[in-house]
Order: C-alpha cells, then sequence, then structure tokens
C-alpha cells in the first residue's frame, strides 16, 4: 500500500467536501493505517482541524493512547508548526510530506508568518506574564500527586 496515495485520498475528499485546504494525512504502524484525517478547519470552524491534527487525533482514538511512538506520518504539506507541535507532542518521530512549505505559500497559506515570529521578527499577539504565583500554586499541587503522568 502506498501511504501517500490514501493521504492524498484524505486530501482529495476534504477538497471536495469543502472541508479545508488540500492537506490529508495518515498515521502508520507496523505497516497499517492507524490513523486518518484532513483538514476539517472550514467544516468544523475550528483553525486547529489541520489534516495532521485530526490524523493524530484518529489515531490515538484508535490505538487508545496519547503516545504514538513506533507511528509514522506521511502527509500531503510539510507540516506547519502547530502540527509539529502534535507530531512532537504525539512521539511521532518520522514524518513522509509531499509539497513543502513555499509550495504552501504559494496557494495562499501563511506559514511564513509563523517563522518570521519564531525568528523575532514580528509579534503577531502580545503576550503577558498574569497571576503568576497562583498558577505556580496549581503546578504544584499536580507535581506533588505522584498518580499524574508528565503530559
Amino acid at each position: 500500500m502506498n501511504f501517500m496515495d490514501e493521504a492524498l485520498k484524505e486530501a482529495y475528499e476534504g477538497i471536495e467536501k469543502k472541508h479545508g485546504g488540500p492537506f490529508g494525512s495518515v498515521v502508520v504502524k507496523d505497516g497499517k493505517i492507524v490513523g486518518r484525517g484532513h483538514n476539517r478547519v472550514l467544516l468544523n470552524k475550528d483553525p486547529t482541524c489541520h489534516g495532521e491534527m485530526e490524523a493524530i487525533r484518529d489515531a490515538c482514538k484508535n490505538l487508545g493512547t496519547h503516545d504514538l511512538s513506533g507511528c509514522e506520518l506521511y502527509t500531503t504539506a510539510e507540516p506547519c508548526p502547530m502540527c509539529l507541535g502534535g507530531i512532537l507532542w504525539a512521539n511521532i518521530t518520522q514524518v513522509y510530506y509531499g509539497c513543502t512549505i513555499s509550495d504552501t505559500d504559494s496557494i495562499g497559506f501563511r506559514d511564513d508568518k509563523f517563522y518570521e515570529s519564531f525568528a523575532g521578527k514580528n509579534n503577531l499577539f502580545k503576550k503577558t506574564e498574569y497571576q503568576r504565583e497562583k498558577c505556580l500554586e496549581l503546578f504544584k499541587v499536580y507535581a506533588e500527586n505522584k498518580d499524574n503522568k508528565r503530559y
């Protein structure tokens, strides 16, 4: 089975149904697809519903875990910063992608703005530390609970 072809099928389904951009993904473990997803930003009115995130959510549900160690991700475009975060948190260590960030920019998506912000070239939003002491107390309670897993 060609896993990129399956990611492409997801992306084409999303385009056909007008769910969002041309982004489809599959998560693979031990040679089998365990998660599928395509961009559903418009369908769900949720900016976090990128193809990679949808495939990760589906794989986690299907496998009954938040840890996708040993899984690979096939996706139609190089992951954006948000999806990279999801990939890292899920412990996926191999990603195969089709189009590059430059290709994505060429059809009107704005990943470059995020990378400029990370490089200190622009501020996309204001951030202010607020009521840190109260939040540190919350962290202390969490850290003291031996049953909590560090995720």
